[in-house]
């Protein structure tokens, strides 16, 4: 099973390519994102793996934001513990899902491993990676499941609430006001 999609990114220029593969070992989620990030060009080169039950087991970033070098390695051991290029992070020891800030794309890994019916909601917090700093922290959001395509979606520490609309192949089709996917 392989499923595709291409976002156009709404709040600055940009898009984004990605494609979900089933694997031996779980799901492979793999893409390409290149938006202006401050006054510069960006390029980032993504890859999450998760097990069978859409828990994330490790990710990767590489490429360039304007003049600086992105390589990024995030791992999830059996414990819970996470690091960022060997380096232990505290506090996101309780998070079983990866959630990369500069792409849309993530939310499907979480979206799966929720599995939510209409009208059912979750807190869903995720080991947030901000690439700029490659620094992984704690980001609480919640999902509730609207109807079969929608769900609203908070994530109270930055500010952001919006209802997301999905697809029939569970990608976030439409991100109000930051990504939308293109016909």
């Amino acid at each position: 099973m392989s499923e595709s999609i291409l976002w156009r990114r709404l709040d600055a220029p940009g898009h984004d390519a990605c494609r979900l593969d089933r694997i031996a070992t779980g799901w492979r989620l793999e893409g390409m994102a290149v938006f202006r990030h401050e006054r510069a060009a960006a390029q980032l080169v993504y890859r999450v793996s998760c097990d069978p039950g859409w828990r994330a087991q490790r990710g990767e970033v590489h490429g360039w934001l304007g003049a600086d070098a992105v390589d990024l390695r995030v791992v999830r051991a059996d414990t819970g513990a996470w690091t960022v290029n060997g380096e232990a992070v505290p506090d996101v020891g309780s998070c079983v899902d990866l959630d990369f800030g500069f792409t849309p794309a993530t939310n499907l890994l979480q979206l799966q491993r929720l599995a939510l019916h209409v009208g059912q909601a979750a807190q869903a917090p995720a080991a947030w990676l901000d690439v700029s700093t490659g620094r992984l922290e704690l980001l609480p959001q919640r999902y509730e499941r609207r109807a079969e395509a929608t769900y609203w979606y908070e994530a109270p520490s930055v500010g952001y609430a919006a209802l997301l609309e999905v697809a029939p192949n569970g990608f976030v089709r439409r991100y109000p006001g930051l990504w939308e996917a293109e016909p």
